[in-house]
């Protein structure tokens, strides 16, 4: 079967299931946008890869990263990206596509593409993009945003009136569909997110990169990851000032972007000279930059709900090391992480909590040591891609 996997941001878990597919047989083209800043996976062949393997990188307008924030450039952007996906698509006749972490009207194009020569569209729905732009614009332009937000749910429920099959990455997003967009459950199949447990090894903290970067001997409270309008930055400086006067305790954070640069300015007003800030790294190097971590942080804001699952925070589970999530409680991120005792979560405004529960830890090496292993066991038992593709191959065939 010939498969577009078509992964907007380029993550590490999507990559994964393309080379699963291409390994079972299939002909995947696992297609990306370029000129994203975003944590990405290993976008480029393997000598072990299958032959039926091909990665596409569709090009984004350069300037994208600097126009992120601007609603009317960005959608300009975004569309014109969709439309060359489109071309892509068109030319090479798959049959099926799958597709997400895709803009709406990023998607409509693709959606279209998808079935105008008997292909077929599955729509992976890794969060409600039409509903957080109806949020946002509704407070910020109440009655054009109420327009524009309307137009952005019709799209969404027209690609998914389209979809062979809707693919949604928790039970939550389901009657979410049939309320908001009209999807008959029986349409939904829900396939958990995953983390690549075989690209993240468990390491020891006194590794050569936590020594390059002086940390090996530090107590670290580490985040990785986005930090964009569905996060709450100021929760990891009040992290930083908490622990200021403690010279063996670093709050590091891998990011890049909105969040990142406006930690940075506050941190350094604040002389907090404890917070650390570094780009993405590559991803070869992940596993060395969890594993420097004592405590690896995730913070969602309260709007986001069930909205939301933080791929990041399955890539902690799988590095062996204690959570600490300030995110809504029913979100499933958080769920995991309590009902597997794989660390410690807090409401996202619960400051006082939060700060009590990274001391908590901070303070209680078993405790930490307890939390750690139970994340890895629930990786190990979960995050074998193999599984996950089986899945996926049969609701492609199907």
């Amino acid at each position: 079967m010939k498969i577009v996997v078509h992964d907007y941001a380029g993550h590490a878990f999507p990559i994964s299931l393309s080379r699963a597919l291409a390994a079972r047989g299939h002909q995947v083209v696992h297609a990306f946008a370029s000129s994203l800043q975003t944590p990405r996976g290993e976008l480029s062949r393997k000598a072990d890869d299958s032959p039926t393997l091909e990665f596409r990188e569709i090009p984004m307008n350069p300037e994208y990263v600097r126009y992120k924030y601007s609603f009317r450039r960005r959608r300009s952007m975004e569309i014109c990206y969709g439309r060359e996906v489109a071309k892509f698509i068109t030319e090479w006749k798959p049959d099926a596509v799958l597709s997400g972490n895709t803009p709406t009207e990023t998607q409509e194009p693709i959606t279209r593409a998808a079935i105008a020569h008997g292909g077929r569209f599955y729509y992976w729905v890794q969060d409600f993009y039409s509903l957080a732009v109806d949020q946002i614009l509704r407070k910020k332009i109440p009655i054009a945003g109420a327009w524009i937000g309307a137009w952005y749910r019709h799209l969404d429920r027209r690609q998914f009136q389209r979809s062979s099959k809707v693919i949604a990455i928790t039970g939550d997003f389901t009657p979410i569909l049939a309320k908001e967009f009209g999807v008959d459950p029986a349409k939904v199949a829900v396939v958990p997110n995953w983390a690549l447990i075989e690209e993240i090894p468990i390491l020891p903290k006194d590794n050569a990169w936590s020594r390059l970067h002086e940390l090996h001997d530090k107590f670290v409270y580490l985040y990785s990851g986005t930090i964009g309008m569905k996060h709450n930055p100021a929760m990891l400086l009040e992290l930083a000032r908490k622990h200021s006067g403690d010279p063996s305790v670093r709050v590091l954070i891998v990011s890049e972007g909105i969040g990142a640069e406006w930690l940075r300015k506050e941190s350094a007003a604040a002389g907090l000279g404890n917070l650390l800030i570094m780009p993405y790294q590559p991803f070869h190097d992940l596993p060395s930059v969890l594993a420097t971590g004592d405590v690896l942080v995730g913070i969602l804001e309260a709007e986001a709900g069930v909205f939301s699952v933080p791929s990041k925070t399955l890539s902690y589970l799988c590095a062996g090391r204690p959570l600490l999530l300030a995110m809504p409680l029913e979100n499933l991120a958080a769920r995991i992480t309590r009902d597997h005792r794989a660390g410690l979560t807090v409401a996202p405004n619960d400051l006082p909590g939060f700060l009590t529960a990274a001391g908590e830890l901070r303070g209680s090496a078993p405790l930490r040591a307890e939390l750690a292993r139970n994340a890895r066991a629930y990786a190990e038992a979960t995050f074998p891609v193999e599984k996950t593709a089986a899945v996926f191959d049969q609701i492609l065939r199907a």
